[in-house]
């Protein structure tokens, strides 16, 4: 019940529309609703949204995990609530995912694929590359190996390093949004946030497609 209460507290239910039934069965959903509560409890002016599915030149859509709007910046969260040992680079095509059991998985490199996302946000907002922000956020249940990323304006941690971490960006960074245009980007944004079933099945069938 506690946690249940937690959930119904947040932001993230009415962000997100997703239960908590679904929340808490679903990986995916649990990672992104734990950063969520993690970015909401910050001070200052932000806003959050979640599952942004936004609109492509192909006619397709990107699915960006979490977006944090601040006075530093335009923060752009990609969510990956994996276990086992992580190996990557940033100019490695695919990262792997290693077990105790020998067992290895590859995966797309999650910073390139923020940089996707971070591209098609900055061509829809005309706002230039200084202005965003990319962070990767593991689970605590991982442990990052070998990890080399040397972009400044990229970062990536567990889950438990995120309010350090962002707290120093907050507090460190200028001031490049004024508060119009946090909301007025919050705005914009929140038409592709809360998509229905067809945007996300769509979404879904043409990520298919490409693999």
């Amino acid at each position: 019940m506690y946690q249940k209460k937690r959930y119904d507290s947040s932001g993230y239910k009415d962000a997100s529309g997703h239960s908590f039934f679904d929340t808490a069965n679903d990986p995916g959903k649990k990672g992104e609703y734990l950063i969520y509560t993690s970015l909401e409890r910050l001070d200052g002016q932000h806003k959050l949204l979640t599952n942004v599915y936004l609109p492509k030149g192909d006619g397709t859509t990107a699915e960006i995990d979490l977006i944090m709007i601040s006075e530093t910046g335009i923060y752009v969260f990609e969510s990956k609530n994996y276990s086992g040992w992580i190996f990557g680079d940033e100019n490695t095509k695919f990262w792997t995912q290693s077990f105790q059991s020998g067992k290895k998985f590859r995966f797309y490199n999650p910073i390139w694929q923020n940089k996707k996302h971070i591209s098609i946000l900055q061509n829809h907002l005309g706002l230039g590359s200084e202005v965003f922000r990319s962070y990767i956020i593991f689970s605590e249940r991982c442990e990052l190996k070998k990890m080399f990323v040397r972009s400044p304006e990229v970062k990536v941690m567990n889950r438990n390093m995120l309010s350090r971490e962002i707290e120093h960006d907050l507090n460190s960074l200028a001031i490049r949004l004024s508060i119009l245009e946090i909301n007025q980007i919050h705005n914009e944004l929140s038409r592709y946030a809360l998509a229905d079933a067809a945007t996300k099945q769509a979404h879904i069938d043409a990520m298919k497609w490409r693999n």
